[in-house]
Formats: structure tokens, sequence, C-alpha cells
């Protein structure tokens, strides 16, 4: 069974308190909870990691042994190279998410540094971009099996 990690980045656990208008009133403990149940229906093993600290991250995503990675880096996303690095030596699928349609905010949220080095990218559809993210990463390991 393939474990797929899910990490969330700084300001994640204030989600529910944190601009409702734009993040929505739902915690990450539910989120983490839809998570759980969206995998056990896709198959997988499941982990998921919050942290406001960058090298935490960093450190996680260098020796985790899940087979992929599905993350929302916060404010993480813009300006973290350190953090791009880490996931462009990671050697399984990476798909990045983000709640908020980073494309319609303010014109520095509009440019991730990390997602250049991800599969793919899902924004703006509050949880269920996680949701698509979850499955985008499994897709992702199936197809690396039958190839």
């Amino acid at each position: 069974m393939h474990k797929i990690l899910v990490i969330n980045g700084p300001n994640l656990n204030k989600l529910g308190q944190r601009d409702p208008l734009l993040y929505g009133t739902s915690t990450l403990q539910e989120l983490n909870s839809l998570l759980a149940k969206e995998a056990v229906l896709l198959g997988v093993a499941l982990e998921t990691f919050q942290s406001n600290h960058e090298g935490e991250l960093i450190d996680l995503i260098q020796t985790t042994d899940a087979a992929a990675l599905v993350i929302n880096p916060g404010a993480l996303t813009h300006y973290s190279y350190a953090l791009r690095d880490a996931l462009a030596d990671y050697s399984g699928p990476v798909v990045e998410v983000h709640l908020s349609n980073i494309h319609a905010r303010e014109d520095f949220r509009q440019k991730s540094v990390t997602a250049g080095v991800t599969s793919g990218l899902i924004s703006g559809f509050g949880f269920d971009s996680y949701l698509l993210g979850l499955r985008a990463a499994v897709s992702r390991l199936q197809k690396e099996v039958i190839t």
C-alpha cells in the first residue's frame, strides 16, 4: 500500500480562524479527517504534517518514506528556494495545492517558485484542492506501476 504524505506549511494550523472569507471556516483537523476518508477509498495510507517552520518541512521531505507528496507550502510558495530544492530532490510525485486561487490574488502571491518542480498545481477549490491533489498523486503512482 502506497503512503501519501500531505504537508501543510505556515499558518495553515489557523484554518477556520484566519480570514474565513478567503480560506473558509473549517479547521485543519477537519481537512485531515476528510483526507483520511478519501485515502481509505483510494486504498492508500495517509500521513499529515503541518509546521510553521521551513526547516522542519525540508527535513521531513528529505527523510520521508512516502511514495508521493501533496503539499500546500503556504507563503513559502512564493519565495522559498530552499523548499523548492528539497522538493526537486524528492524522488516521487509531488502535487502542490492551495485553498485559494493564487492567480487571482495579490501580485506577489501569483508566482509559485515551488510549482516548477512539482507534477502539477491545483488551486482555488478550497478543501477540494486537497482531495483533487490526493487523487492526482495516487493516479501518478498507479501510472508509474503500469509503465
